[in-house]
């Protein structure tokens, strides 16, 4: 299993250009055949193979994201909400997390992406992508 956060996301921060409280942050779903790299994927036209089929739209969907600082045990964890596609007829291995800007994918940067460990395929089903939390830890 790849599961990672892109270089570009530490860039955005130290450059203080990604507010998880107020950014549309959006996920989208891949093939098996998408092969993620860390350090020269930056926007989301650098990610191939989006799935199709029924119950998906291009571009994935809007996540919810919560921020909770910890002061007691020095982290800060950064918690992206479960999502659903409710009638889904398609497969997907991987989930790619990225800031949209609403327009071009090449202004889209890029988050992290979750890899499933195996293809998930689902007809006429739910497809729920589980909450997923990195932590930043001092």
């Amino acid at each position: 299993m790849n599961s990672f956060i892109f270089n570009r996301l530490i860039e955005l921060w130290v450059k203080g250009q990604i507010d998880f409280d107020t950014d549309t942050i959006k996920v989208l779903l891949t093939t098996d055949a998408y092969v993620p790299n860390k350090d020269t994927h930056d926007f989301r036209n650098d990610v191939t193979n989006e799935i199709t089929g029924t119950g998906y739209t291009a571009g994935g969907i809007t996540v919810s994201v919560t921020v909770t600082r910890d002061d007691a045990n020095d982290r800060v964890d950064i918690t992206f909400a479960s999502v659903i596609w409710p009638t889904a007829t398609f497969t997907a291995r991987k989930a790619v997390y990225y800031k949209s800007r609403g327009g071009a994918s090449s202004a889209d940067e890029l988050i992290l992406v979750k890899d499933f460990g195996s293809n998930v395929s689902k007809v006429a089903q739910t497809f729920a992508l589980n909450s997923l939390t990195f932590r930043i830890q001092n």
